[in-house]
């Protein structure tokens, strides 16, 4: 069995305010979201071309999740890395679209809904070729702004002046609002977020301050997150975390 991660950016953003479903178009104008989107048309080819066949021992689904956020992200050009890094050297951190809404999530909740996707597809092989989206509930949407003051609020970072500087002088499209609809993968997977937006933003900032300004062993303080999470998932009824 297979789960193939692509992203929420396969779909053809229109930038409406109800969230994306499953059977919604797929697509966009940037090559980012043209090359998930041509993710997604592969797995769908592949599973009705050669595994959709009851003969075939193979089974796969597709995941899609986003803007995910959380400790050990050191990529470039994303904004929490970003922010770490000018805030570290007490720097403000370029924004270039403050009031672009997005699904903040932990980087633990889509995998939560990954691991869970793989669990039923080995107990249901008739969900073999199925797409799941795996996003906060639609409450969670909040601004580019928002998201980055309540991170600033668990921050330890001695910044000089304004923490943030606004330019919103892009060459390049950027779409400035994204939701899922994730119902499917609670009817047919039993998943839901485990965090709320107040709990992802700490959970961030935390392992970002622990390694800059204490000497723990990141390792360890990851395995402490991570246990934690699950014991929260486990308190308001995940099936996953049973």
């Amino acid at each position: 069995n297979a789960i193939i991660i692509t992203s929420d950016k396969c779909y053809d953003n229109v930038e409406w305010v109800w969230g994306y479903r499953e059977t919604d178009r797929l697509g966009g104008v940037d090559p980012y979201s043209a090359s998930k989107g041509a993710a997604e048309l592969i797995v769908k080819t592949f599973y009705h071309s050669y595994f959709r066949n009851n003969q075939s021992n193979i089974g796969l689904v597709s995941a899609r999740a986003g803007n995910v956020v959380g400790g050990g992200d050191w990529a470039l050009d994303r904004i929490v890395p970003d922010c770490i890094r000018a805030w570290s050297e007490g720097q403000p951190v370029q924004i270039r679209n403050p009031q672009s809404t997005r699904p903040w999530q932990h980087v633990l909740e889509p995998l939560s809904g990954y691991l869970r996707a793989g669990q039923v597809l080995y107990k249901q092989p008739d969900i073999s070729g199925e797409a799941y989206n795996f996003g906060p509930s639609a409450e969670q949407a909040y601004t580019v702004l928002e998201f980055l003051h309540k991170l600033s609020d668990y921050c330890q970072f001695n910044i000089e002046g304004e923490q943030f500087c606004i330019n919103e002088n892009s060459l390049f499209h950027e779409a400035g609002l994204l939701k899922l609809n994730c119902d499917k993968a609670l009817h047919e997977l039993q998943w839901t977020p485990t965090f709320k937006f107040e709990q992802t933003a700490r959970f961030t900032a935390e392992w970002y301050d622990a390694f800059y300004n204490s000497k723990q062993d990141m390792y360890e303080f990851t395995l402490k997150q991570i246990d934690e999470y699950v014991h929260t998932a486990r308190e308001i009824g995940n099936k996953w975390a049973k």
